[in-house]
């Protein structure tokens, strides 16, 4: 009974699985016997690999389905042991092919990381050593205004210096003229 109830719940709920042609995988089973006819009374012809592929011819009876498997032989299996999709046995060397290209472009990437990785080490020393240098050069600078405000300074205390002693002597020398004796004026009437 339930393999009767399998087997419609299966036509319903995909119409193309026993479509004449199609190509189905055996289960993942370890193997599968293919007999003579549409029951197990019918003689065994033969045994199908879990995962290999099939082809349905598209008739069926009872719980069974008509194929002709890998090697050509023409048989009937179990249909609860025909799956619509690609078994572990074809489906894992295409993901070890994927796996290889992915762990391919693992190692390019890391490749390209070490080389970026030491791309970005030597931009750090540049940076290093232009900061160092630049930290030179402020220094340099600092120490350049420094002198520069230092000659300003200088000239003018020396202006400074010169202007007072020129103020100076020429307050002394205003006094000495204005403390000398002023020539007398004669007077007209002295030897007269």
């Amino acid at each position: 009974m339930f393999r009767v109830l399998t087997l419609v719940a299966m036509l319903l709920v995909s119409p193309t699985l026993f479509a004449k042609g199609q190509t189905n995988y055996i289960s993942e089973d370890i193997y599968v016997f293919v007999h003579g006819g549409p029951g197990n009374q019918f003689r065994i012809i033969g045994s199908v690999e879990a995962g290999q592929p099939v082809q349905l011819l598209g008739k069926t009876q009872d719980d069974y389905s008509q194929i002709i498997d890998h090697k050509g032989r023409e048989g009937w299996v179990l249909t609860s042991q025909l799956q619509a999709s690609p078994s572990f046995r074809v489906v894992e060397p295409d993901l070890r092919s994927k796996l290889k290209a992915s762990q391919d472009k693992l190692q390019q990437a890391m490749t390209s990381g070490q080389s970026q990785k030491s791309q970005i080490t030597s931009a750090n020393e540049q940076i290093s050593q232009l900061k160092a240098a630049l930290e030179t050069a402020s220094q340099e600078r600092d120490t350049a205004k420094a002198e520069l405000a230092n000659m300003v300074d200088d000239q003018n205390y020396d202006m400074w210096r010169q202007g007072g002693m020129i103020a100076g002597f020429g307050l002394i020398l205003g006094l000495i003229v204005a403390y000398l004796p002023r020539p007398q004026r004669r007077n007209k009437n002295r030897w007269m």
